[in-house]
């Protein structure tokens, strides 16, 4: 049975201002994302059915219809069979169902992140990878010189909802974020309880820790030595250059 083993880098969103909402109440952003080499891995072979490893135990992984690889394969026109080795933690922020899905469409050869961009706001970034701006609502990519950064992040098993954020940014009055993020206020209303995070990472390494997009994952710039807060261990990560493949053979 031919199989390939397919990269999925995840992306972290380093500033995120939202500039307004459309009529059919999505919200406009201006994003800087960047893909980072903290990965899930897929391997995918002829066949059909989709079946997922995660070495995350704090949230649910869909695999039913519900799961961005089987939208994306409907999407394509394709079947195939799909595992996926889940090293990014579900609900985090981190687009790992959007890499996922834009993993299998450069598999089968597909290229339009604005396309993409139907399956989710993140695909479209999720596919063109590197460095980038994202305005609209994730379908407006310009990409940006590659450059080469350390982070630290660190991931509560705290799951929050980007619909529950973005509600809460309109009831709080649009307020602008202070540190690059305009969703950081709304994040910390819906979920609280993410200030204890943001204060452990600032606390171990010296910086502010800053929030992640919508949410819960923070980060600061730079590699710092390990550390644990309520059982979870920080994650050294460094960015990724834009997608040259994302293919290794099953031999590799």
């Amino acid at each position: 049975m031919n199989s390939e083993h397919l990269i999925c880098p995840a992306k972290l969103t380093l500033s995120l201002k939202v500039k307004g909402r459309r009529a059919d109440g999505y919200h406009l952003i201006d994003a800087e994302m960047v893909s980072i080499d903290l990965c899930d891995k897929i391997v995918i072979s002829d066949g059909s059915g989709l079946k997922v490893r995660s070495s995350d135990s704090g949230f649910e992984v869909p695999q039913n219809e519900n799961n961005l690889v089987n939208r994306a394969l409907d999407f394509l026109g394709r079947t195939a069979a799909v595992m996926i080795d889940k090293r990014i933690p579900s609900g985090a922020g981190l687009g790992g169902g959007s890499s996922n899905a834009a993993a299998v469409m450069r598999w089968a050869g597909f290229t339009d992140p604005v396309a993409a961009t139907s399956l989710g706001a993140d695909v479209g970034f999720c596919l063109l990878g590197g460095r980038a701006r994202v305005q609209g609502i994730g379908e407006i990519l310009q990409p940006l010189p590659y450059l080469e950064r350390e982070m630290t992040l660190l991931i509560p098993p705290i799951g929050v909802s980007t619909e529950d954020v973005y509600r809460a940014w309109d009831d709080l009055g649009s307020p602008l974020g202070d540190h690059g993020n305009d969703l950081e206020p709304a994040a910390l209303t819906v979920k609280p309880e993410l200030a204890d995070w943001r204060d452990a990472l600032s606390k171990a390494t010296g910086k502010r820790a800053r929030l992640a997009g919508s949410g819960g994952t923070w980060f600061v710039e730079g590699h710092h030595e390990e550390f644990r807060h309520r059982g979870v261990a920080s994650v050294n990560v460094t960015t990724l250059p834009q997608h040259s493949t994302n293919k290794k053979s099953a031999a590799e």
